[in-house]
């Protein structure tokens, strides 16, 4: 397994981490073989892709409109309202409610190996495990791509009413937190995300956001990566 960078986890995190891997190790069977063997990322050669999270600020952007302008990189519960042509979940919880609805069987699903759900047919997985949340890994697949250039949306990091609520499309419904819980911890998908963008020096990143979003100020200093507002990515793509 490659080699993973302590310090984009919590303590809490690289010891669910170690454990998982080292499991894996040890679990590894036929099933997940026959998953992975048959089922390899296909390399493409695209200008465009979006890789959607599911933040408050792409709530007004029709994503529909976007699927004959690039390829869509989705997370989580984007499934229930709109198929993008990657769904990236790696919540057990998640898998579970996308395997009920037997999504994985007509579209492309990946997420991380896991015990829990290792003999369910149709998902493929990440070899080895990133670790990280959908959000990141669901970047980080775009990037082995070959996009020239990836837009990021509703990557909003920090939470609602002056940053201390959840900030998530979903709030309130199935395996997601109520929305007048307190916002979840944004360092990690940060610095992951941040990894992500560092390491594809030759892909131009560019993240969508409100006027009054929140900008880690480490982003200022990745080079290939710029922000503009939802309006005006709207008014670029032709979105009503």
């Amino acid at each position: 397994m490659a080699k993973l960078d302590k310090s984009l986890y919590t303590k809490e995190e690289w010891r669910k981490l170690k454990s998982e891997r080292k499991a894996f190790k040890q679990n590894l069977n036929n099933a997940i073989i026959e998953n992975t063997v048959t089922q390899k990322i296909k390399l493409e050669s695209k200008d465009v892709a979006f890789v959607i999270g599911n933040g408050t600020s792409r709530s007004i952007i029709d994503l529909p409109q976007l699927k004959s302008k690039g390829t869509i990189y989705g997370c989580n519960a984007l499934y229930r309202t709109f198929d993008p042509n990657y769904l990236i979940a790696v919540d057990t919880k998640m898998i579970l409610e996308i395997n009920k609805a037997g999504y994985q069987y007509k579209h492309t699903v990946w997420t991380n190996p896991n015990r829990s759900y290792v003999k369910m047919k149709g998902l493929n997985y990440f070899q080895p495990s990133k670790g990280w949340s959908s959000g990141p890994t669901a970047l980080w697949l775009a990037t082995q791509h070959s996009y020239k250039t990836i837009y990021i949306l509703g990557f909003d990091y920090q939470g609602l009413d002056s940053g201390t609520k959840l900030n998530n499309i979903y709030a309130d419904t199935a395996n997601y937190k109520k929305s007048t819980d307190p916002a979840t911890f944004f360092g990690n998908w940060s610095r992951q995300t941040q990894s992500v963008i560092k390491s594809s020096t030759k892909i131009k990143f560019v993240r969508v956001i409100n006027k009054d979003s929140y900008i880690p100020k480490e982003f200022s200093k990745l080079d290939n990566l710029s922000h503009i507002t939802v309006e005006e990515f709207k008014k670029s793509f032709g979105i009503l």
